[in-house]
């Protein structure tokens, strides 16, 4: 045999086994790989014993349009479960460093992806973008440093698990819906935070489970906040949807910015926004039924409730915030509060008066109502812009069926169309700065109030009629129907909804005191 065929079959040999080499099992993962632009080769160090993995990883970030990690994964389809005990080893280093659990489209650096990222600080978030070459987004738990952690994937929604020292798991709250399409990649991942760095950190007890067709679901709703500038969403308060039990509505905020106010199965509850035990704020109206449409009157002093009454009749009142005696402030004919004027000396609601509807106000020390406006029978939503000139409310269109925004002059005068995305839009609400105006945009024909479907959360510009979509969510009826912005115009409040396996149902809902 010539030299050069021996050598080239030395080389076939070499090559040979350091594919094989390469191509062995990492315990549960297949392979390890840098994905996008790393400047330090990162590792992987597997002890069976320990079922952990030891992960070094370089790389500037995971996040915005591309990412550049250490990522050890395998190939897999279907629906799933991820979940390991993080450490992030190493002291000093970016406080954004992450430690990840992680699902994605491909190895491409601008892949899709949805993930559950630990980072250096304890800030533990479930991160997602939706589609190659998009925007990464964020849901911030209210929970940090959390002892175990765990990725779900369950018909196409991504939710994130947190388990503190009694070990028992609880849905952290929020849903990323990201499309992963046949064979995609699950794994573990560390990025340094710092294209000149290496970090580390240790996955224990890591466990990939598969969740089977058969496999029983089970609905959650979860408060949020939102970030108009950055559109980083943050959990305040989780709870599972079980039977006989509504889920969470309708929140709006304290005058002081620091609580959110919502309707859980007919009671007003009150949670910090930064994540805390709901208390249930006592109204004196314990014959009234969900759902509750309710407000803060602008010197903080007085709460507006209405609802449906035993009787079926929908009823308005006000109440002292801090609790007391309720006073009727409209008859008990079909009345809905909608809004309080901004001088809080008046109510304005929506109602039925002669089997016609309209848009009213009525003093809130007592008197007699005034209709601004008659209505066609499918409009509503109404509410006042900050400086009190226009109400903006919401129409069924006669042509295409489709949800519209509309507003009208305080008075009811020069009704104009203000949303015009040709689809359905609901709930329009407009910043106390007068600058934006938020609300949901759901699929064409969609019986949005109703059933739950996928919305997106939108702002638009009131000076040049732009638009952006803060969040892509599964919402209904109790999403944003109030007035959800906060006192400095900076976030808005809504409640998400998710399909989870029930084989991950924790006792209770995730709560930070």
């Amino acid at each position: 045999m010539k030299w050069r065929s021996v050598r080239w079959l030395i080389c076939g040999c070499l090559l040979a086994a350091a594919r094989a080499q390469a191509a062995e099992p990492i315990g549960l993962f297949a392979e390890h790989t840098d994905v996008g632009a790393v400047l330090h080769p990162g590792s992987v160090v597997y002890d069976a014993a320990r079922r952990s993995y030891t992960v070094s990883g370089s790389g500037e970030n995971v996040w915005a349009t591309a990412d550049a990690f250490q990522f050890v994964w395998k190939k897999m389809e279907g629906d799933f479960t991820l979940t390991a005990d993080i450490s992030v080893l190493g002291q000093g280093g970016d406080p954004h460093k992450k430690a990840m659990l992680m699902a994605r489209q491909s190895l491409d650096a601008d892949s899709a992806y949805a993930d559950v990222a630990l980072h250096g600080v304890g800030l533990t978030s479930l991160q997602s973008r939706d589609a190659k070459g998009t925007d990464t987004h964020e849901i911030q738990s209210n929970i940090s440093a959390p002892k175990r952690l765990r990725l779900q994937k369950h018909h196409g929604e991504f939710t994130m698990w947190l388990a503190g020292e009694d070990d028992q798991f609880r849905m952290a709250g929020g849903s990323m819906l990201v499309p992963l399409t046949g064979p995609f990649y699950v794994g573990l991942g560390v990025c340094a935070h710092n294209k000149d760095a290496v970090e580390t950190a240790e996955f224990r007890n890591v466990a990939l489970e598969p969740i089977t067709a058969e496999s029983s679901a089970q609905l959650y709703s979860t408060l949020e906040t939102v970030t108009v500038a950055s559109t980083d969403r943050r959990v305040a308060y989780a709870a599972p949807i079980g039977y006989a039990k509504f889920e969470l509505t309708a929140p709006i905020w304290t005058p002081d910015g620091a609580s959110l106010v919502f309707d859980d199965e007919g009671q007003l509850k009150r949670v910090l926004a930064a994540g805390g035990e709901p208390k249930v704020i006592d109204t004196g109206l314990d014959a009234m039924l969900s759902y509750l449409f309710h407000g803060i009157s602008p010197d903080g002093t007085m709460l507006a409730v209405s609802g449906a009454s035993l009787d079926r009749r929908k009823v308005l009142y006000v109440v002292p915030i801090g609790g007391g005696t309720p006073r009727p402030v409209a008859a008990p004919s079909p009345t809905t509060w909608q809004g309080w004027a901004p001088d809080g000396k008046s109510i304005l609601f929506t109602g039925e008066r002669r089997g016609k509807p309209g848009i009213y106000t009525i003093p809130v020390a007592g008197g007699e109502e005034t209709r601004v406006a008659e209505l066609p029978p499918r409009c509503g939503d109404a509410e006042y812009s900050s400086d009190g000139e226009y109400i903006y409310y919401g129409c069924r269109s006669d042509r295409s069926d489709a949800r519209e925004v509309w507003r009208m002059r305080a008075d009811g005068s020069q009704r104009e169309r203000v949303a015009k995305g040709g689809v359905g839009d609901w709930f329009p609400h407009v910043s106390p700065d007068g600058r934006l105006m938020a609300f949901l945009t759901s699929p064409p024909h969609s019986d949005f109030p109703i059933n739950l479907t996928l919305v997106t959360l939108r702002v638009m510009s009131l000076t040049d009629g732009k638009i952006r979509v803060l969040a892509k969510l599964v919402g209904g009826w109790g999403t944003m129907p109030l007035p959800s912005w906060s006192p400095d115009s900076r976030r808005l409040a809504f409640v998400s909804y998710q399909k989870v396996s029930a084989g991950a149902q924790p006792p209770a809902p995730a709560v930070v005191k």
